[in-house]
């Protein structure tokens, strides 16, 4: 299993603002497309950032599914241009671990 460990940080003051624009548009919209959402995660030291998990089942399906939907028109043609100001830096890691570790562990955290 792949998995995206993606930290962002938003512009001052625009956490919450991002967060709700996230939860309510964002993460329904890359589920839609088929990948798995964990989080957000919120930073409870630093009021402008947040870490959110993505995974998929291999490589192959992260370029797959993320090129179907960046390169789709919801994302060029109304969420990038809500997301992306809002932003000022965003990293990501890409891990690899066992998919019964990650499914244990979500289901421990419930």
């Amino acid at each position: 299993m792949i998995v995206e460990v993606r930290s962002y940080r938003t512009a001052p003051g625009q956490r919450d603002e991002f967060l709700k624009f996230f939860k309510t548009k964002a993460i329904p919209a890359l589920r839609e497309h088929g990948m798995k959402v964990v989080g957000p995660l919120v930073d409870v030291e630093n009021p402008n950032k947040f870490v959110w998990l993505r995974t998929f089942t291999s490589i192959d399906e992260r370029t797959r599914l993320k090129a179907d939907f960046y390169e789709g028109e919801l994302w060029k043609n109304e969420m990038e241009s809500i997301v992306m100001p809002m932003l000022d830096s965003y990293d990501v890691i890409l891990c690899e671990t066992d998919s019964e570790l990650v499914n244990e562990g979500l289901e421990d955290a419930a």
